[in-house]
Parts: structure tokens; sequence; C-alpha cells
């Protein structure tokens, strides 16, 4: 059990890192629905931020999957971690020319105002130019480090969301002729991204002096090697971007213009409420990933594997069955205004689909350590597929509620696929029987609370209490001795 606790320690302290700046991410979720005063407004920040999610996922190309495969099977470490922060450079500032260049042309295409594909193209950037420092740091198992630095980048944008949305009228209404005056704007979404910029501008800042440390440096040898590796990760990630954001683009492109944003914005709101699973999985990827490839060569890392499928398996679905049955509380938290609750029925599906997303990336380990990524690639591709046909099929006739089932079929298809070619090619024993019987109980509970007793929350309190119960008279004995110290 040493290396589950070792791993969950990691994951603890990484979970840190994902959950306190989530959580700030959470405080100005109803802060922007309450703020933006529409739902067409909140919108347009939803379907921009896919933008981003895409060009994060292009920018960086697979290179932090590479990285951890090659600093820890190459005798040329050094090399290895110069070749990437290189490349990433050099790439990184080429995009950042070309795009910036042509934003009127982008904006007029997309149909945004430039400003706004201004502010995303620089977010986007930034955001690539710290991905290799903050890799290295998981690499060399210093999460303190990479913890303060996320929560400091998330401290400064919350910060300066509060002076420009709440301080910054009152400065102007005193001193009219401020210069602050030219960051006041009509449109308030302009904050949002102003106040990401600015975070994302001093987390490089606060990164430089470790562009020193790992060295700049190109080995062409090496990066042909790596980007081998990396490019069927790419290919997997733009795939995964597909399945986690097209749907808000194709339902703002589908829409009759007159709603479309408002649609989008009901949709973004409580999608919001699957974020509690969202950020387990996160944070639990953060700590799994590098640890998946420290224990390849043990020889009980078979076992491992499967121990831990197994817990992430019983928590997360734990947490959709609670989140399920207690989204009415929920959203007086997260979505305040009640124009945004007309969507909740998509909750339970968006929250199944993240358990099923992060049961997936734990059974991905079978073709990232046999180096069989384009098994990746592939499998991600068939969930975009889905994503992209059921999308067009389902949104015209039930709008965002298609969206939500086309995530749901999208992520499941990837988990059932990862597994049957994992056990094909590396076959690891997962209790399969007590990860279905969990899963399917879990969802059960959570239909019958959501949808038959109609979020009657004393009804899905007994359904809480029978799920622990079964927990821990499966699992109790086991529970204690991994998390005993």
């Amino acid at each position: 059990m040493s290396a589950l606790q070792k791993l969950f320690k990691t994951t603890f302290i990484y979970g840190i890192a994902t959950v306190l700046p989530r959580i700030l991410g959470l405080i100005l979720t109803p802060f922007y629905i309450n703020e933006l005063r529409s739902t067409g407004s909140y919108g347009i920040y939803s379907s921009l931020i896919v933008f981003s999610i895409f060009g994060n996922v292009i920018l960086s190309y697979g290179m932090e999957t590479a990285f951890f495969r090659f600093i820890n099977k190459s005798e040329r470490k050094a090399e290895v971690q110069s070749t990437a922060l290189t490349a990433l450079l050099v790439s990184s500032l080429t995009f950042f020319v070309v795009a910036f260049s042509l934003r009127e042309e982008i904006a007029f295409w997309l149909e945004y105002k430039v400003a706004f594909i201004g502010y995303v193209i620089g977010i986007m950037v930034l955001d690539a130019l710290v991905v290799i420092p903050f890799v290295w740091y998981r690499n060399q198992s210093m999460p303190i480090r990479f913890s303060v630095i996320k929560i400091t980048n998330v401290l400064i944008n919350f910060g300066l969301n509060l002076f420009l949305f709440l301080a910054l009228p009152k400065i102007i209404d005193d001193r009219p002729n401020s210069f602050l005056n030219n960051f006041v704007f009509e449109d308030r979404v302009h904050y949002i991204f102003i106040s990401n910029l600015v975070a994302s501008g001093l987390t490089l800042l606060m990164m430089l002096p470790l562009y020193k440390r790992i060295g700049l440096g190109f080995d062409k040898v090496i990066f042909k090697k790596m980007f081998r590796y990396a490019f069927p990760v790419l290919i997997a990630g733009i795939a995964y971007s597909i399945n986690e954001g097209i749907d808000r683009l194709i339902l703002r492109y589908m829409e009759p213009n007159h709603i479309a944003d408002e649609m989008v914005g009901i949709y973004a709101g409580c999608y919001k409420l699957g974020v509690f699973m969202g950020l387990f999985v996160t944070a639990f990827k953060l700590g799994v990933e590098p640890f998946f490839f420290s224990q390849a060569n043990k020889k009980d890392a078979k076992e491992t594997y499967a121990n831990i499928t197994l817990y992430f398996s019983i928590f997360g679905s734990f947490i959709v069955l609670f989140v399920v049955v207690y989204a009415d509380l929920l959203k007086m938290i997260l979505i305040p205004r009640q124009e945004y609750w007309v969507g909740l029925w998509i909750v339970p599906f968006i929250l199944m689909a993240n358990l099923c997303l992060g049961i997936y990336h734990n059974l991905s380990v079978w073709y990232k350590v046999t180096d069989k990524t384009w098994y990746g690639a592939y499998i991600s591709l068939f969930g975009a597929v889905i994503t992209l046909v059921l999308n067009f099929l389902l949104i015209p006739l039930i709008h965002y509620k298609g969206a939500a089932i086309a995530t749901l079929a999208a992520y499941a298809s990837m988990m059932l696929l990862s597994f049957y070619f994992g056990q094909k090619n590396y076959k690891i024993p997962y209790n399969t029987k007590k990860i279905g019987l969990y899963l399917g109980t879990s969802m059960l509970y959570a239909c019958l609370s959501f949808y038959v007793f109609n979020r009657n929350i004393y009804v899905g309190s007994i359904f809480v209490f029978l799920f622990l119960l079964m927990i821990y008279s499966l699992e109790g004995k086991a529970l204690k001795k991994l998390l005993k110290k």
C-alpha cells in the first residue's frame, strides 16, 4: 500500500493547487453571473474560453507527456528538458506574431470583437510559455512550489476581477479624469480577460528564473523522438478539446442569433455544477501521470494501477451522487440567478460524463507506459466523432440537453474502448465487478433522485446514506489501511 499512500499524498498536495484556485473560480462564477447582467454576456465569455482550450492543447502539442516519458528513460536529461523548453518558446512566439497580426480577420470570421480575440491570443501564448516549467516542478516532486505559483496566479486574477468590476466604477465616479478611464468598458466581459491576461503574464515572470535553471538548447534528434511520441498525444488533446468544449460553439452557431449566446450562457452556467467532479479528476490526473511512469518497471505495477482505478471509481461515484442529491442547495451558491436554473436537467449527465473521463485517464496508463500513444489518439478521435455527430443531431431537437447527452456518450465510449484495447495489449487485473457495482449504483441512485423523485432532498439523502453504507461494508478495512499513516 506504500505506493498508493505516496500517490494519494502527492495528489492531495496537487489537489490543493487545483482545488483552492478552482474554489476562487467557483466564487467568480456567481460573481460573473451577477455582474455580467445577462445570460448572453456569460455565453460570450464561455464560448471564447473554448478557443482558449483548443489553443492550449495546440501550443503545447503533447510535450508535457513526452517530457515525463523521456526524462524518465533518457540518460541525457538536461538535453531533454532544454529541448522541450526551447521548442515551446519558439513555437509559441511564432504563433503570437502570426495570430496577433491576423486578429481582425479572425474576429470577423468567428463573429467576436477584435479586442476579445487579442486577449485570447495573449492568454494562450503566456500559458504555453509556462507549460514546461510547471512540468519540471512536477517531475522534480516539488508540489509545494507548483502549488504556490498556481494559487498566486488565481489570487491575482481574483483580485483584479474584484477591482475592475467593483472598485473601478467607484474610482471613476470620484475621479472622472483619471487615467483609469482607459480601462472602463461598457461590455464588462473585457474585465474577465484583462484579469486573466495580467495574471498569466505575472505567472510567466515568476517562472523566468526556471528558464535559466533549465537552460535553452535544442537537440534535433531528441526533439524528433519527443515529437514523434507527442504527436498522437496532440491529436488526442485536440479530440479531447472537441469533447470538452465544441458543444458550446455548435450551440452558439446552430441556435437562432437572438438566443444563441443566451443558450450558451444557461448551458455553461449549469455545467459549472459538474466542477466538483472536474476538480477531483484534475487533481488526481496531476498526481497520477508522473506516478504511472515511475511505477512502470516495478513488478507489482499492474496491481497498483488496478487498485488506483478502483479507489478512484469509489470516490468519484460518491461525488456524482452527492452533487446530484444536493444540486438545489449548490445552485444557490454557484448559479444565484433563476434564469439559469432551467438548465439544471443537464447536471447528472455532466457529472457522470466527467466521472467516465476520470476513469479513462486511469485506464490510459497502458498506452502511455508501452509507448503506444496512437491508441490514445484513435480513442479520443472516436469520442470526438461521437461528440460532433450527436451535437449536430440533438441540439436542433433538444438544445443544450443534446449537448449534455453527447458529452456523456463520448466519454463513456472512450472509457470502454480504452478498457477493451488495454486488456488486449497490457492486461491489468481491474476489479470490474466492484467498479461496475459502484458506478451502476451511483448512477441509478442519482437518476432516481433527480428525475424520478424530482430532487427531493430527503429521498436523495437516503440514497447517499445507502451508498456510503455499501462502501463501508465492502471497502472499510482496505480504506482504513490505505489512509492510515
